[in-house]
């Protein structure tokens, strides 16, 4: 039996709604913010927090120093609080931007706003963990001049996003024990980055832990606490931007 043009057209349109229907379903299927995330969105007495378009963590004595950072992959921007909140107390201004779909994908330009919003800041650094990581790297690539430096949590470039030629200073930040961006896929894009680039291995860690959002699948079990792995990372970043202000 021959179906007719509208027949197809409908089955098409069918077809269409419900893979568009199981996408949005999949992606605000998020990895929830825990407890201590929560917490450290309420601030303290020395780092005001707040939350509209983006998740802002501003130090009581002003800077002109900021930190942009990607959330991962369908995670909720929140779990990533407690990172942000100790950046603030070491005297960063530090935007969360939370993402269309909980996908960096499809916020790669995000930052410009942030810069936009917050013209005082005149020195940024830039970051991301895991896809959010791969973006940030992204927007490097393709706006080289208004980042002092980048941070990759879990995470590195794409092929088409390569930073090998780049002047601008990177530091990568990675867990052996790590089930997704596992150290052989970070040692495998080294080729994609600068020379200079600094590696930090955080042994005991794992995916998860460079956020507040339990366990992920497919990911390694950590063999230090996610406060460890969260000092190290920290010091690490607030070290690199020191240099490089």
């Amino acid at each position: 039996m021959r179906l007719s043009g509208k027949k197809i057209f409908i089955i098409v349109l069918l077809i269409l709604v419900v893979f568009v229907s199981g996408f949005l379903l999949w992606a605000n299927d998020t990895l929830e913010a825990e407890e201590g995330a929560l917490e450290a969105l309420k601030g303290n007495k020395d780092v005001k927090v707040r939350t509209d378009s983006y998740i802002t963590f501003e130090p009581e004595e002003k800077t002109k120093t900021g930190f942009i950072f990607y959330p991962g992959a369908k995670v909720d921007p929140e779990a990533y609080a407690p990172l942000a909140l100790e950046m603030a107390e070491k005297g960063i201004f530090t935007v969360i931007t939370p993402m269309p779909l909980n996908l960096a994908i499809f916020g790669v330009d995000k930052a410009l706003g942030v810069m936009n919003n917050y013209p005082e800041i005149e020195n940024w650094f830039f970051g991301g963990h895991s896809l959010g990581g791969a973006m940030a790297a992204q927007f490097t690539h393709s706006n080289p001049r208004m980042i002092k430096g980048l941070v990759l949590l879990a995470a590195y470039p794409a092929k088409n996003s390569k930073l090998n030629t780049s002047n601008t200073p990177v530091l990568s930040i990675y867990a052996s024990e790590d089930g997704l961006a596992t150290p052989e896929k970070i040692n495998n894009s080294k080729q994609y980055l600068p020379e200079d680039t600094e590696f930090v291995l955080i042994e005991g860690g794992n995916h998860a832990q460079f956020g507040d959002y339990g366990e992920q699948k497919g990911d390694g079990t950590a063999t230090i606490p996610q406060e460890e792995q969260r000092r190290i990372t920290v010091k690490k970043i607030i070290d690199f931007i020191e240099e490089n202000e």
